[in-house]
């Protein structure tokens, strides 16, 4: 049983998974609250499930990019998690989960994540061996900036605002927008990546698992921070 955290932005998402079945998953705004939410709900999944902690085999947990201090806590419960209960953890990529969640294309896709200020994280990825890779590093882009660098038929799917929608969807011979209920980042992607990885003997560290950093012109920031 692998428990899935994601708390990447003001969306977060956790559930219980196992290989036959996603027994539990909750998706939902946060309102900068994951502090005072998260450990709750999980106890809520587990106790609805009739389940108990000891119970669980592996934890997965979203490593960013998004929002500095919300990835922070959940980076901090699930070590504390791992090392209370000695339980392999896989740190994933956030645009990894989105990209996952796509269905397998020859066009490029292109997963956002917002970061604050009218920024996205932006990162490409192609199909390569019948799975969705990144191609290149992310980079932090506004809605505008990203549109004016798609010159191809490209998918694009993520966390935006309707706004980011409008200004992208100016562009409709090149871009084709996933719908944002296809594009809700869920935790049983995740967890159900984490599990690949455990199958093939990989886990992380809990003490070194740190969040993905990324670099920009004016500062170098995580890329989990917030920049509001």
């Amino acid at each position: 049983m692998i428990l899935g955290i994601d708390t990447s932005t003001d969306w977060l998402g956790i559930c219980l998974y196992e290989e036959s079945a996603v027994l539990y998953e909750r998706t939902w705004k946060t309102q900068q609250r994951h502090t005072v939410e998260l450990a709750p709900a999980v106890a809520g999944a587990l106790d609805e499930c009739g389940l108990s902690v000891n119970q669980l085999n592996g934890l997965a947990v979203a490593l960013g990019p998004g929002s500095f201090t919300s990835l922070r806590i959940g980076l901090a419960f699930i070590k504390g998690l791992s090392l209370a209960q000695h339980l392999p953890v896989a740190g994933i990529s956030t645009l990894d989960c989105l990209a996952y969640a796509q269905p397998l294309s020859d066009r490029l896709l292109i997963c956002t994540l917002q970061i604050g200020r009218g920024r996205l994280a932006v990162g490409n990825y192609k199909n390569e061996n019948g799975q969705w890779i990144q191609d290149g590093s992310t980079r932090i882009l506004t809605a505008k900036e990203l549109l004016n660098q798609i010159n191809t038929l490209t998918l694009v799917c993520g966390e935006l605002t309707a706004e980011d929608r409008h200004i992208l969807a100016r562009k409709w011979k090149s871009v084709i927008l996933v719908s944002a209920a296809n594009s809700i980042r869920r935790p049983a992607y995740l967890a159900e990546l984490a599990g690949r990885r455990f199958q093939a003997g990989k886990e992380d560290d809990p003490a070194t698992l740190t969040p993905i950093y990324l670099h920009t012109t004016d500062s170098i920031l995580s890329s989990n921070q917030q920049v509001d």
